[in-house]
């Protein structure tokens, strides 16, 4: 049987000839340093007028006193782990508080809360020292002219809209809940509010991370001061809602019976003191009847005595606790860096010279390949 021979076909090698790109780019070094050079002078001028920032961080723990769960378990909930305990349903998981810091009442709270600022002789919210004091840099135009253009090109044609103005229907009360309404330069400060305040839940270790930002030190650590008490005071209302409603009405019938026994108190005194010298039968069963019901508003009054202190005990057993483990600081130096954002614009200069060098050497093929294509479509 004769064996047909084998023949290594040479087989045409695939890739990315290295040298080739060098050389392309060494030829294009004009290019390249041309456009690295404009980069690093932008780069420069965003940097020397770029608004400083300060950062500033605080962790906490939360303790969620609960009737039902312990904080072992509160921190196992947290952490995605099932005690097999029943829940009660004003329970609220701390992965929940990130919506809190998120809403728009919190931030309408953060936003109207007084500070201080430098360039402000007194304290002023922030949305007061946006409209008055505060003045955009260089920086800031040159990203709206830039990068920003086309947006602020499509702001330029939108036809500007009237606020629409509510009136109260006829029939709606203080009591009733209303749509909350915000303005135009409102809702700008919002948005740059949820870029500004951030709070973040490790489920993995239970803690709470809050991050803020702002334009001076002393008003950052004031609206994370701020932030902090907002968000004790919000989780506490939504856990204490229905103790405390339970509080108010005990306390309000607590109210009544202790006027109605007194008055009774006071009106058998008086027939007592009356009747002292008359052993009359009216005399007699007119001061049991008022000693009859002063015994069953008393007996009531020491009864709605116990619940009004089980309620209270109850508002502060639901209270939760947020442990402040990194309290807030003073930052004493900004959070962003103008050597980093020089680098930023300086690689940027140099990828795009690059980029514009090697698309300069490999259009002719492209233009080739488009060519040959369409005269196979002409042809067939």
């Amino acid at each position: 049987m004769e064996e047909n021979p084998t023949y290594n076909m040479p087989q045409e090698e695939e890739g990315i000839d290295v040298i080739d790109l060098l050389r392309k780019l060494w030829d294009g070094k004009k290019t390249i340093i041309i456009c690295t050079a404009v980069f690093i002078v932008l780069g420069l001028v965003m940097a020397l007028t770029m608004k400083r920032t300060y950062s500033v961080s605080s962790t906490m723990v939360p303790q969620l006193n609960s009737r039902s769960n312990s904080s072992l378990s509160s921190l196992a909930s947290l952490a995605g782990i099932d005690m097999a305990m029943p829940s009660s349903g004003s329970d609220l998981s701390p992965v929940i508080y990130p919506q809190i810091v998120s809403s728009v009442p919190f931030r309408l709270e953060l936003m109207n809360t007084p500070l201080h600022y430098e360039k402000a002789d007194t304290m002023v919210s922030m949305f007061t020292y946006a409209k008055e004091y505060y003045k955009p840099g260089l920086g800031t135009y040159i990203r709206k002219y830039t990068i920003g253009l086309p947006g602020t090109l499509l702001g330029l044609l939108r036809k500007e809209k009237e606020e629409p103005v509510f009136v109260n229907a006829a029939g709606v009360g203080e009591n009733n809940p209303k749509p909350l309404m915000v303005s135009k330069e409102e809702e700008q400060m919002l948005k740059a509010l949820s870029q500004s305040v951030s709070l973040s839940v490790d489920k993995k270790e239970g803690y709470l991370t809050l991050s803020v930002m702002g334009s001076e030190p002393l008003q950052t650590a004031e609206l994370a001061l701020k932030a902090q008490q907002l968000l004790q005071e919000e989780v506490t209302r939504f856990r204490t809602e229905k103790a405390q409603s339970q509080l108010d009405y005990v306390q309000a019938r607590y109210n009544e019976i202790k006027v109605e026994t007194e008055s009774l108190q006071a009106q058998l005194a008086t027939v007592r003191d009356r009747s002292k010298d008359m052993t009359t039968t009216r005399a007699r069963i007119e001061q049991e009847r008022l000693q009859t019901k002063y015994n069953v508003s008393s007996a009531i009054y020491s009864e709605m005595a116990k619940q009004l202190e089980q309620a209270k005990m109850q508002v502060k057993r639901d209270t939760p606790t947020l442990t402040v483990i990194q309290p807030v600081t003073v930052p004493r130096q900004p959070s962003n860096s103008r050597a980093r954002t020089l680098v930023i614009w300086t690689f940027l200069g140099f990828v795009l010279g690059c980029g514009i060098v090697l698309a300069r050497g490999y259009w002719p093929k492209v233009r080739e390949v488009f060519s040959s294509e369409n005269q196979k479509s002409i042809i067939e």
